[in-house]
């Protein structure tokens, strides 16, 4: 996997100028995906692989299709295989990061699931997950919600850092540089609460354009209060991100 994880990066960031995404997103976002995973299950909300059922047979036989620990390792391998395609083309990584995990899903969910059907099942969920991450994409699992929730997350100042010292400033890099943190806790009326603190108020695009639009592009709108707010609350200026803007080949270089 580190081999894949270093390329995705190597193409995004050393090619791209664009935001890391090699091993330490991957985990990012899994872990902030399995936290709100399991601040879910905290409110009785069942995961899709607990509560979908599927009709196997003529005779109309249900079968229950997993239980709490699969929906885990779903959300996990999900978080950590969701951008391994970025090291073909960012365009379309989506749809390369399911075709290149299917022959690691073969290989890992055959180490835990005898039943063909179960691995199946779970590799479908997974399969699912890692493609629709995108917000051009829509989501209709839980499962796949939270990772692609949890990979809007992944915003904070020092993650969108490297393409804006590389000079790549534009409304995306001053806007990631003034997010200062996420904090993902349980909510006070819905389950899970997303609170982001700004440093600057440009913060809000991020917030909007990138973190909301992966909320409403999954089925968990219900279950997520999304709250902004610029740090300190005093005194009455945001931090300055920007001094001043050069045009240098056909885009703008931060210059002091």
């Amino acid at each position: 996997m580190s081999a894949q994880w270093d390329m995705s990066d190597y193409i995004v960031v050393t090619k791209m100028n664009y935001n890391a995404h090699g091993d330490i997103h991957a985990k990012v976002v899994a872990a902030n995906a399995l936290k709100m995973l399991d601040l879910l299950i905290a409110r009785g909300i069942k995961p899709d692989i607990v509560s979908a059922r599927q009709q196997t047979s003529p005779s109309g036989e249900v079968v229950e299709s997993g239980d709490l620990d699969d929906a885990h390792l779903i959300v996990l391998t999900s978080g950590l295989l969701h951008d391994i395609g970025n090291q073909v083309n960012r365009a379309s990584h989506n749809l390369f990061s399911a075709v290149l995990s299917v022959p690691i899903l073969e290989d890992v969910l055959a180490l835990i699931y005898s039943d063909d059907r179960k691995k199946g099942v779970i590799r479908a969920f997974i399969l699912h997950s890692i493609y629709t991450h995108m917000e051009e994409v829509k989501s209709y699992t839980i499962e796949s919600s939270l990772v692609k929730l949890a990979d809007g997350t992944d915003m904070s100042k020092g993650r969108g850092r490297t393409p804006y010292d590389l000079g790549n400033v534009n409304i995306h890099t001053v806007s990631a540089m003034s997010i200062g943190k996420v904090e993902i806790a349980k909510g006070k009326i819905r389950p899970i609460s997303i609170k982001v603190k700004m440093t600057n108020s440009a913060g809000v695009f991020q917030v909007e354009e990138i973190l909301y639009k992966k909320l409403a592009a999954g089925i968990l709108s219900r279950y997520v209060d999304i709250i902004a707010e610029t740090i300190p609350q005093t005194p009455q200026t945001d931090e300055r991100i920007v001094y001043k803007v050069a045009v240098e080949e056909g885009k703008f270089i931060h210059t002091r």
